[in-house]
């Protein structure tokens, strides 16, 4: 086998193989962004009235996003601007928080400090807006893997077309098969 002959062999193995991850890559971001849609919808999550999207189910990558910071947003205010980090962990007897176990309200059933309910608040909201933003970081994977797919296919393509072409001959043999003899004149 020639050198050229392998070269060409070659080119079509590798554009097959780039086709054939490019299908394949495609053909997972579209499941995978069925998969991120369908899992929020079936949620039923709802959009409140002061947010970016009201009234609207959130069944897309980029709704989730959105209701992830309404979602911050409430919690802010419900925590009067505080993060969990700032908060106390505990409340005193006033209701004020502090993170001296000492100073802090005791159950009457347990004994036990009284919990500052205001950073539960933060843990339950971090959670669910960790997985909103999650629904929305997979959607836009799913559409680089989407991308990514339609530029292995046309790579794949190209090298095939350039491996049947003929890209890997020589001009001189191009020519010697293009140039006819001359007819005689007579």
């Amino acid at each position: 086998m020639s050198k050229r002959k392998f070269f060409e062999i070659g080119g079509i193995a590798a554009g097959v193989v780039l086709i054939a991850f490019g299908i394949a890559s495609i053909t997972m971001s579209i499941d995978g962004r069925a998969e991120v849609r369908d899992s929020l919808a079936a949620e039923n999550i709802v959009g409140t009235p002061d947010s970016s999207i009201p009234g609207q189910k959130v069944d897309t990558g980029s709704e989730a996003k959105a209701f992830a910071e309404t979602m911050r947003e409430h919690t802010i205010e419900t925590t009067d601007g505080q993060t969990y980090a700032e908060m106390g962990r505990f409340v005193d007897e006033n209701g004020k928080p502090t993170n001296d176990e000492a100073l802090a309200a005791k159950d009457p059933v347990t004994g036990e400090p009284v919990a500052n309910q205001a950073r539960n608040i933060w843990v339950t909201e971090t959670a669910l807006t960790t997985a909103l933003n999650m629904a929305y970081l997979a959607e836009q994977i799913a559409l680089f893997g989407l991308v990514v797919g339609v530029a292995l296919l046309l790579s794949g393509v190209g090298f095939v077309v350039l491996a049947v072409g003929g890209a890997l001959r020589h001009r001189s043999d191009v020519r010697m098969r293009v140039e006819k003899p001359a007819a005689a004149v007579g």
